[in-house]
């Protein structure tokens, strides 16, 4: 049996191979982020206290705001790991809808995504990001040492990849945004919640299960186990505890489990036994805490899961069946209806969303979802989608707009939403039904962050939450016009009101246990509706008026329920605080004395900051080819450029190359200089001669890629044109036998996808078209002739159970003269270590893939076994002339498993596929090593 070595080979860089996450407080974070803005976006800086805040015009007076936040806060911030002053850009980017922040280094930077979210802390949402990305910072200067070596960058990105923990480093900034305001994560019985469930109902997870998640259970995640190891290493070893850490693996990095040895030597304890200590005093505070409520179970209305599933907002229809949200491990989000006997009818698929929601109102039902730019992907829209039940139609409302959390009437005549501006302005506007345009905008002088509105029956009454740093406030409108605060700023996690009855419902913590109140309009009482065990969430009032639905979160994730409508008195509060501790140690709220000073503003001009080295690192290209690479990336990921050497070993000789990316232009540019030795063999008369030379090789593309989405579907499209030059300095002997240069080649193609969005479980879409067609000629050197088409297909369909997936391949090529034997299209498993026996001009691949366990499995520190996937093929080479579908060339087997080896956060795809092949070529069985990655 031959083993294919290609598939054990990394062809990508070093740092590639190890983590390089950037930290982020949202789980949609990315590796570096390199998405675009549109030309028209302006920008202006300034610089405060060692930070350069860069910033769209729109955002002036925020950003003279946060110059004063972020100055005043960070010595605060960084304090406890002795990190006080700090020098690092932080870029505002205005134009998504997905609230995010993250720290980063190559290029070093902070990127604030300013929108704020619908559902997040009681505070204001950029002070929020502040503490919290401030916090990153002082980890990565305490780790880098604060010292300036020669663009380092990306190795210590890469080594605190390696030896940190990323809940270590969100744990520590989540006490930090916890312990150093009056709110923050670690307040949020909701928020730990998951992890609480868990314990409670004896799910005691694996320290990798609960640090890198499942494909199965619903999982604490690594934010929440993050918080609670730390907040319990501050009990019990003090303030200093997570700067002790962190210095030890700077002092002593070169450690296998640099993190799990620098720990164990502070607490004698390795992480693992850590977490297990750590897991027993939870489920010992959290026993404690339950035995003091007074909960009430309460019936499903949903089926039992087998795997995390939950059913989003509930809401009673007439014929008393269920609308809800369904989401799960295996399926993405879709409405769907339950009937009484808990069977689902699945209504349609939609659209990513900022967060589960929908509203209903007499037969229509209105919903948000995200849509990004095609080309410039840091612009992101939230548009509103409508069904109407009657005529079972969908259609997209608006277009182009910054709408969130749409709210219908119940006699589904009015719509409100919220709408934030370019500033940060949030207004409830009031839209039209047929064309989506605003009828009507709410005054909002105070610039309150607006959240989750509602409308009672007729419309004559408005509710909502708003946010601003003195925390939460429940408001109503009446039919008056006039305006009601209820509920006054409070640091209760306060969201989505409902007019239930002649009162408002909504959702808080009050009990220590998000739950279910309702508050009076006349004389603001509130009481409790529902007494959950582990969390209520989103009411909805029942088609009779008597009873309320809900979600009760369950250990498989948000269940439905259902209750009479009783008022009752609230619970004492038996809330756990694991973050006592800290806060003792820290005794301060950073945001009590903001200054409010003007600092000068001036313009910043994209393309005089084109270039900012940030990194010499070593690399290794698709041949195995060891290299070291000088690296610049700007602020906004307009350019791109790198420059350095590669070791050609096999020659013994050193190659020299530029490369360049200009990403502001509606296309990417890109331009590739290589000076690179060669080498070669010919003939002359009866001998065989070896001809060695320099060569220069210039190559130039233009690509305009796109991408966008329309509910549950993505597509994509790819134009591309390119060219290149090659000068040949050859020995004199060859320079009379050979051409010298070869002028500009050009290659065209063109690109189409669709694909509809894929859950957790799925090992490929369930539906998906992928086209590309490829043209090579040489029309500028009529000494070279012949040109090369291709045409690629690749078409997926669902299998024959969940999350299964076959696929086909249609490949051809027609090519000829100089170009006759190059291979531009998909090719058989196999084909490299098969002879051929003809010239290549079409492939038919078939697939089959499927997963057929998901175990969870820990094995010690050595891997975490996510999910065992098998696959079966068939695989044809001109077919229709030397081949039948009864002939295949190659066919076989495939085995996969993702796996987080070493416990590091990279998911690793190995696995091993064999490879028989068809008798006609005589040739043994091929294994072949599979290895990929992702994060």
């Amino acid at each position: 049996m031959n083993i294919n070595k290609a598939y054990t080979k990394l062809k990508i860089s070093i740092l590639s191979t190890i983590v390089l996450s950037f930290i982020s407080i949202s789980v949609f974070g990315q590796i570096f982020n390199s998405e675009q803005n549109p030309l028209s976006v302006k920008w202006r800086q300034i610089n405060s206290n060692g930070f350069t805040l860069i910033y769209p015009t729109e955002l002036e007076k925020e950003a003279q705001r946060m110059a004063n936040t972020i100055g005043q806060i960070y010595p605060s911030v960084g304090q406890s790991l002795n990190r006080q002053k700090i020098s690092i850009p932080i870029v505002f980017q205005n134009r998504g809808t997905i609230a995010n922040g993250f720290v980063q280094l190559a290029p070093k930077k902070v990127q604030f995504y300013t929108t704020p979210p619908q559902q997040f802390d009681s505070q204001d949402w950029l002070n929020n990001l502040a503490v919290h990305e401030l916090r990153h910072v002082a980890q990565f200067d305490k780790i880098t040492g604060g010292k300036t070596h020669p663009f380092p960058e990306e190795i210590y990105f890469a080594y605190m990849g390696l030896s940190i923990p990323t809940w270590f480093f969100e744990g520590d900034a989540v006490n930090s945004e916890t312990s150093l305001t009056n709110v923050g994560r670690g307040r949020q019985p909701s928020w730990i919640m998951p992890f609480r469930t868990s314990l409670l109902n004896g799910k005691k997870f694996s320290y990798s299960k609960a640090y890198f998640g499942s494909d199965k259970d619903q999982t604490p995640g690594y934010y929440q186990l993050g918080y609670l190891m730390v907040t319990n290493l501050k009990k019990e070893f003090g303030e200093s505890i997570q700067d002790s850490l962190l210095t030890a693996i700077h002092n002593s990095p070169l450690r296998l489990y640099p993190f799990s040895q620098s720990l164990k030597e502070f607490t004698g304890s390795n992480t693992k036994n850590y977490y297990l200590k750590t897991i027993a005093q939870l489920e010992n505070e959290w026993t404690k805490q339950d035995d003091l409520n007074k909960s009430e179970n309460y019936e499903s209305l949903n089926h039992r899961a087998k795997y995390a599933s939950s059913y989003f907002l509930p809401i009673e229809l007439a014929n008393n069946h269920i609308l809800t949200l369904k989401q799960t491990k295996a399926e993405t989000a879709t409405f769907v209806v339950i009937d009484e006997a808990r069977n689902e009818k699945e209504l349609f698929k939609i659209g990513y969303q900022e967060q589960p929601w929908f509203s209903y109102g007499d037969g229509k039902l209105v919903w948000d979802e995200i849509r990004v730019d095609p080309r410039y992907r840091q612009r992101s829209y939230s548009v509103i989608c409508i069904y109407d039940f009657a005529t079972q139609t969908k259609r997209q409302l608006t277009f182009k707009t910054r709408l969130f959390s749409p709210a219908l009437s119940g006699d589904g005549k009015k719509l409100v939403a919220v709408q934030i501006d370019l500033s940060n302005q949030s207004n409830l506007v009031e839209l039209d039904l047929q064309t989506g345009k605003i009828n009507k905008t709410y005054p909002n002088p105070e610039n309150l962050i607006l959240q989750t509105p509602a409308l009672n029956t007729d419309g004559t009454q408005l509710s909502w939450i708003s946010v601003n740093e003195k925390g939460k406030s429940l408001w109503l409108q009446d039919k008056t016009g006039k305006k009601m605060q209820l509920i006054t700023e409070t640091t209760q996690q306060l969201s989505r009101p409902t007019f239930i009855g002649n009162g408002i419902a909504f959702n808080a913590h009050l009990s220590g246990i998000n739950n279910i109140y309702d508050v009076n309009p006349i004389n603001k009482k509130i009481t409790a509706l529902t007494a959950a065990k582990y969390g209520a969430f989103n009411p909805s009032l029942s088609a009779d008026g008597k009873s309320i639905l809900f979600n009760n979160y369950q250990v498989m994730g948000y269940g439905i329920a259902k209750t009479p409508i009783s008022h009752r008195k609230i619970q004492e509060n038996h809330f756990v605080y694991f973050g006592a501790a800290a806060n003792k140690q820290e005794k301060i709220n950073i945001f009590k004395d903001i200054p409010d000073s003007t600092y000068q503003s001036k313009s910043y001009q994209p393309l005089a900051h084109l270039f900012n080295f940030h990194s010499l690192s070593p690399t290794i290209d698709e041949d195995d080819r060891l290299g070291l690479r000088l690296k610049s990336n700007d602020l906004l990921n307009i350019f791109d450029f790198s420059a350095g050497i590669d070791y050609y070993s096999d020659l013994k000789k050193i190659a020299y190359t530029a490369d360049l990316y200009f990403k502001s232009l509606y296309p990417i540019l890109n331009a590739k200089f290589t000076n690179r030795p060669r080498t070669g063999f010919y003939r002359l008369g009866n001998a065989i001669n070896q001809a060695n030379w320099r060569e220069n090789y210039l190559d130039i593309k233009a690509s305009i890629p796109l991408n966008f989405s329309a509910y549950h579907h993505n597509y994509g499209f790819l134009a591309e044109l390119g060219t290149s030059y090659t000068q040949r300095n050859f020995a004199p002997k060859e320079a009379l036998l050979f051409n010298k240069t070869i002028k500009f080649p050009i290659n065209y193609k063109l690109g189409f996808s669709h694909s509809v969005r894929t859950a957790e479980r799925d090992v490929a879409p369930k539906w998906a078209q992928i086209i590309n067609l490829s043209y090579f000629n040489q029309p500028f050197d009529k000494r070279l002739t012949g040109d090369l088409f291709a045409f690629e297909s690749a078409f997926y369909f669902p299998g024959i159970a969940k999350n299964h997936s076959f696929m086909a391949s249609f490949n051809y090529q027609e090519s000829s003269g100089a170009l006759k034997f190059n291979t531009e299209i998909n090719t058989v498993y196999g084909y490299g270590q098969i002879n051929a026996k003809s010239e290549l001009r079409n492939t038919l691949l078939l697939n089959y893939r499927f997963p057929f366990a998901f175990p969870d499995a820990e094995i010690g520190s050595l891997a975490y076994i996510r999910n065992l996937r098998g696959g079966v093929f068939s695989h044809y080479e001109n077919i229709g002339s030397e081949t039948n579908l009864t002939q295949p060339k190659t066919f076989g087997v495939e085995m996969r498993s993702s796996i987080n080896l070493l416990r590091y956060q990279p998911v690793v795809d190995l696995g091993a596929r064999v490879v028989f092949v068809n008798k006609t070529y005589n040739q043994n069985p091929i294994l072949e090593l599979l290895f990929n990655y992702s994060f």
